[in-house]
């Protein structure tokens, strides 16, 4: 019978591959075919900036259903989701550099400044970067699992900084953007929720220690003052 964690890589993992890479396919075929409509600049910023909040929405579910569910295997797919995020940024990036803004450096910083939605999704991608660069395990290795840990919490100011992004840059119709911000409170409130559960949990593990313990250190202090009240 096969494993978990052999399902997970021979099975599930290929699978998401090909199906991240679907979006990238579609588009590609949009633009050969002309597809794309009027505006196919926006078109890829759109389509790829909805697929970078998916991913990082993705992302952030597997360790939520790795807990309820048990297959702590989950977790062998977070990396790879994470990576897709960053290769739809870079993608939604280059559009705006090269497509957008035609690598007028002066024009692109003076975006930057006036329009806060750029700024803040300028900044993201920024953030992201140092994520990619260390998944991978030698880079675990050689900053050490804690520092590592500390480091790819900036995923939470990331994914936070996208929905922003995407909330101040649509003019009308917000439903999307909130749809996001509802799913990303979500997931984050389930983090805080369970953080505060072990929180409490040790917290009462240590108030049921510490009785103990005054009860043996009185017993001994109580059988001390007895030997001494013998001797005299």
């Amino acid at each position: 019978m096969i494993s978990r964690s052999e399902f997970i890589i021979h099975w599930v993992k290929p699978t998401l591959f090909i199906l991240a890479l679907l979006p990238l396919a579609n588009l590609l075929w949009d633009g050969y075919t002309d597809a794309l409509g009027a505006e196919p600049i926006e078109a890829i910023s759109q389509r790829s900036g909805d697929w970078i909040l998916r991913f990082l929405l993705l992302t952030l579910t597997i360790t939520p259903l790795r807990r309820i569910s048990g297959w702590n295997e989950l977790a062998r797919l977070r990396r790879m989701l994470g990576l897709f995020a960053f290769f739809y940024a870079c993608l939604h990036f280059l559009n705006y550099l090269v497509l957008d803004q035609g690598l007028d450096l002066a024009f692109i910083m003076e975006d930057v400044i006036e329009h806060k939605y750029v700024l803040i999704g300028f900044s993201s991608f920024l953030l992201l970067i140092p994520l990619a660069l260390t998944s991978t395990k030698a880079m675990i290795r050689r900053l050490g699992g804690r520092r590592w840990q500390k480091l790819h919490r900036l995923i939470y100011l990331i994914s936070i900084g996208g929905v922003v992004h995407y909330y101040w840059l649509v003019k009308s119709d917000i439903r999307e953007p909130l749809l996001y911000a509802f799913l990303l409170t979500v997931l984050l409130g389930y983090r805080w929720y369970h953080h505060r559960s072990r929180t409490m949990s040790g917290a009462a593990q240590n108030g049921q220690i510490n009785p103990a313990l005054q009860n043996i250190v009185g017993a001994n202090s109580f059988a001390h003052k007895g030997n001494s009240a013998k001797d005299n």
